[in-house]
This record gives structure tokens, C-alpha cells and sequence, in this order.
């Protein structure tokens, strides 16, 4: 049965908590509290309803599946002084960890970078890790340059907003001209919020560009691409085979470093992988999930 068979199937309750700077950081949970933890933390630009069908299927597999939005998106709060560096995203991971216990990771792009950024630190600190595993979603240890530069130039396309939804879906169906132009626009509000003006903007803090993507520590940019051999903690690498962000030469080479890793290749999706084939991501993430140890 496909996620979207799922749909409505698994009702949803909002939680918050706060992060760094105390910025409340908002989050969407699906399935019993008691059962094991999934973080769903999303690519940057992109909220938590990113993830189309795969926090209900996660519940229905037995797994307490919380979809957050990072600071300065969606419903979290904006950062009071524009920090969106990654040791403060690191610090929100940290909150949610407290809320949650020891929760598998899932995360896409940024998301799944802070997951990696977290768990380096710790291990040069000789913490012990602070998820129980990782899944990243077409990120690695690094990235390729030109499709992270193809990223940031659609978020910087509009500073001045849409004139209406339509409007904006015009500009995401010329940036995913893959995808089928949806007809039904409630999924895209989403992403939007109206400011005084009446202009639609994409639901993020503007100031957030000034950091998206930094990934150091003490300010070395390849802080997390030269300790990421550290990384000890189960591993689950989901590739989309047409990215521009994460190409099969990097994926192996994080394969080499990271030994322990898998690694699944998800035919005909993209960088957002969850969004152009749900189906056949949710599955093998399920799958990963249902095999790591009860502890």
C-alpha cells in the first residue's frame, strides 16, 4: 500500500520546544509517544509539511514520527539576531533530543546536515552519539557546488514576493519542471505567508540565507567532510538519482569514509527526494528503521 493510500489515515497533534536563543521551534507528531522516536527535520526553504505521506506511514509501522520545522521556517520562531549558523541548529537538535529521548534522525539537506555536524562534534568531544541513527536525505559529507548554488539562486528569485499563489507556483514549476503542476494549491500556502503588503513570501526567515549551509566548527568550512570517518552510529545514506546536489562519486565517497553506512538510490527523484517519489523512499527508510536494535 502506497503513502498515498495512507493519507487522513493517522491524525496529527502540534508540540513545541525551545531551541537556541529561545527560539520555539515548532513540530507536528504523528503515532503513539510511547514508541520509538523518529525526528523529521526538513531541507532549508522547505517546512514540515515537506515530507508528503511518510510521518503517517512511519506511525503506522509503530514509530512516534515528529516532523519539526527548523528555526526561522514555517511555524518556529525567527532567530532574534539572524543566527542560523550550524552550532545554534545543533543546539536545537539537542532540544529536541531532550523532548524526544534518543530519536532516529531523519533529515534532508540541512536537516540532515545538522544531523551529521551534531554527531562529528560529539564524537571529537568523545561524547556518545545523541541520535540513535542518521538518515540522510541526497546529503553527505559534502556537496556539489553548482546544484547547491542552483538551490540558493530559486530561494533568492523573489525578494519581493508573489502576487499570489499562482504566481508562486509558476516559479516552482519552472524550478521542478519534473513534477506535475499540482491543481490543488493547499500544499503550497503552506510554504507561503502573507505579509502586510498582500505579497506571498516563502515561509522563511530572509536573514537566514546569510548562514544556510555552514557547516564548520570554528570556522573551518570542511570541519565536517574531514571528521566524518568519526561518525559510529547506524547510517542510512538515500541518494535521488537525478540530484545535482549529491552525485554517485560523492555518495561513494562518503560510503568509503563511513564504512558502516547503507545506501539506497531512489530512481527518477531529485534533491527532494520525500516529494518526487514518496513511495519508494518511505519504504526502504522503514525498512532501515525496523532492523536497527531495540536500544
Amino acid at each position: 500500500m502506497g503513502c498515498a493510500a495512507y493519507c487522513g489515515a493517522v491524525s496529527s497533534h502540534q508540540i513545541e520546544c525551545v531551541g537556541a536563543n529561545g527560539v520555539r521551534l515548532a513540530a507536528d507528531t504523528y503515532g503513539d509517544p510511547s514508541h520509538p522516536p523518529v525526528l523529521l527535520l526538513h531541507g532549508g526553504g522547505q517546512t514540515r509539511h515537506s515530507w508528503g505521506g511518510t510521518a503517517e506511514v512511519l506511525a503506522l509501522h509503530g514509530f512516534y514520527a515528529v516532523s519539526a520545522d527548523l528555526r526561522g521556517h514555517g511555524g518556529s520562531g525567527w532567530d532574534p539576531g539572524g543566527d542560523y549558523g550550524m552550532e545554534t541548529m545543533s543546539q536545537d537538535l539537542g532540544a529536541w533530543c531532550e523532548v524526544l529521548g534518543r530519536p532516529v534522525v531523519v533529515g534532508a539537506s540541512l536537516g540532515g546536515m545538522t544531523g551529521i555536524y551534531t554527531e562529528v562534534c560529539r564524537a571529537l568531544d568523545g561524547l556518545e552519539p545523541m541520535c540513535k541513527a542518521l538518515v540522510l536525505v541526497d546529503i553527505a559529507h559534502r556537496s556539489e557546488l553548482e546544484g547547491v548554488a542552483r538551490i540558493v539562486g530559486f530561494m533568492m528569485s523573489a525578494p519581493e514576493g508573489f502576487a499570489s499563489v499562482e504566481e508562486a507556483a509558476d516559479a516552482v514549476a519552472a524550478y521542478l519542471p519534473h513534477r506535475p503542476r499540482p491543481k490543488n494549491f493547499d500544499g503550497l500556502a503552506r510554504n507561503l505567508r502573507v505579509t502586510a503588503d498582500g505579497r506571498y513570501h516563502w515561509h522563511w526567515d530572509p536573514a537566514f540565507m546569510a548562514h544556510a549551509g555552514r557547516a564548520s566548527r570554528l570556522s573551518n568550512p570542511n570541519f565536517v567532510s574531514e571528521n566524518a570517518h568519526l561518525l559510529s552510529l547506524p547510517v542510512l545514506l538515500v541518494r535521488g538519482r537525478l540530484s545535482d546536489v549529491l552525485s554517485e562519486e560523492l555518495a561513494q565517497e562518503f560510503l568509503e569514509i563511513v564504512a558502516h553506512a547503507e545506501y539506497v538510490d531512489v530512481q527518477d527523484a531529485h534533491h527532494m527526494v520525500a516529494g518526487d517519489r514518496n513511495d519508494a523512499f518511505t519504504g526502504p527508510v522503514v525498512e532501515f528503521l525496523k532492523r536497527l536494535p531495540a536500544q
